[in-house]
C-alpha cells in the first residue's frame, strides 16, 4: 500500500508523533511515515485497545521509537512531544456499545486523554496537532449527506466524547493560535483491523466469520447504509492535513470518507462472494446508539486539504480480504 505518496515536502526533515500508533488507524499512519523516511516516528501507546504486533514490523528502524505508557499521565505527554514536529492523535477508546457499557473508561481515554495531549502540544510548541473525530457526532441529523455544519443530538458517551474533542481543539486555536485539523472518519477498514474482542467492526467479523464459512449477525434489517473508507483514504486524509497550506484550512474539521453509502446486507454479500462462503447472515436487533445511516459530504476535504480518496469500497475490501487470508 501507500505506492503514490500523499505529500510533496521532505519527511526526513520532520518528526511526528502519532498516539496510539498501535492501534489499526494510528499503525497504518506509521508505515507510511517511515515508508518515506520521516526523520523520527515516535508512538505512544498503553496497548489497552491496540496490539504491539502492529508495530513488529518497525522494531528495527532506527527512525522508529515506542513509548509504552498512557495518555491518561500530564508528564508522559509533555515528554512524548518533546523535539516531535507534528502530532498526529489516533489514541481512544473506540465504539459506541463500550462508551454505553463503560461511559467513564471512554471519557478518561477520549476527553481527558485528548485535553493532556493537546495542552501538551500546546505547551511543546508543536506546529500542528491533527486529530481523530468521528462520524458519531452527526447523532440523530438526518441530513444526508452529511456536512460539517450541521449535526444533531450525540446519541453515546462516545459521540460525546469525541465533540468534546472538537470543541476543545476549536477554543485552543482560538486562544493559543494553536495549528489544529481534526477529521471526522466513517466506518474506516482495512488491514490491521483486528476481528477479535467484544467491540470488533463490522468488516472484519464478517471477514473473520464467512473465512471459516461460519454465519455472521447483523444488527437490525441490514438495510442501514455507511460511508466505507478504506485506511489508505484515511491515511491520505491525515498526510494531506498535516501539510495543508491552504490558508483557511486551519481549526476546522473535516469529513474524512469517500461519499459513496453501502448498506450493511450489501457488505455482507460483497464479503460472501469474495469468501466463496456458502453461509448466510443472522439478524439481531438493533445495536442501541447506533446512527441509522450514513454519508459524507467531503467537498470541505477536498477544498482545503487536497483530499481526493481514491480506491473505494469494492476494491478496498478485495485488499483487506487478501491481507485477512494472509495474516
Amino acid at each position: 500500500m501507500y505506492e503514490t505518496p500523499f505529500h510533496s515536502k521532505d519527511l526526513s526533515n520532520y518528526s511526528f508523533l502519532v498516539t496510539g500508533g498501535a492501534g489499526f488507524i494510528g499503525s497504518n499512519l506509521v508505515e507510511y511515515l517511515l515508508k518515506y523516511k520521516a526523520r523520527k516516528v515516535r508512538v505512544i501507546d498503553n496497548l489497552s485497545n491496540g496490539h504491539y504486533k502492529n508495530l513488529v514490523p518497525f522494531k528495527n528502524n532506527l527512525s522508529f521509537e515506542f513509548i509504552k505508557d498512557t495518555i491518561a499521565d500530564t508528564d508522559v505527554c509533555l515528554k512524548a512531544c518533546e523535539g516531535m514536529d507534528y502530532v498526529l492523535h489516533q489514541a481512544a477508546l473506540g465504539s459506541v456499545p463500550r462508551s454505553l457499557k463503560n461511559p467513564l473508561a471512554s471519557h478518561e481515554a477520549n476527553a481527558t486523554g485528548f485535553l493532556n495531549m493537546l495542552d501538551a502540544a500546546r505547551q511543546t510548541n508543536i506546529k500542528r496537532f491533527v486529530f481523530a473525530s468521528s462520524s458519531s457526532v452527526y447523532g440523530d441529523d438526518k441530513h444526508m449527506p452529511k456536512k460539517e455544519s450541521q449535526t444533531g443530538n450525540l446519541l453515546s458517551p462516545y459521540a460525546v466524547s469525541k465533540y468534546t474533542n472538537e470543541l476543545y481543539a476549536k477554543v485552543f486555536a482560538m486562544n493559543y493560535g494553536m495549528e489544529v485539523i481534526g477529521l471526522r472518519y466513517f466506518n474506516v477498514f482495512g488491514p490491521n483491523q483486528s476481528p477479535d474482542g467484544a467491540y470488533a467492526a463490522v468488516i472484519p467479523l464478517f471477514m473473520k466469520a464467512l473465512m471459516n464459512n461460519e454465519s455472521a449477525y447483523i444488527n437490525g434489517d441490514g438495510n442501514q447504509c455507511r460511508d466505507f473508507t478504506f485506511i489508505e483514504n484515511a491515511v491520505q486524509a491525515n498526510i494531506k492535513a498535516i501539510f495543508t497550506e491552504h490558508p483557511e484550512a486551519l481549526g476546522k474539521i473535516y469529513n474524512a470518507a469517500v461519499g459513496e453509502t453501502t448498506s450493511i446486507n450489501d457488505l455482507f454479500g460483497e464479503i460472501k462472494k469474495l469468501s466463496g462462503a456458502s453461509a448466510n447472515a443472522v439478524y439481531q436487533e438493533d445495536r442501541k446508539g447506533d446512527i441509522k445511516d450514513s454519508l459524507a459530504d467531503i467537498t470541505a476535504a477536498k477544498t482545503f486539504l487536497g483530499y481526493n480518496p481514491q480506491i473505494k469500497i469494492k476494491e478496498g475490501l478485495k485488499i483487506t480480504y487478501d491481507w485477512f487470508k494472509k495474516s
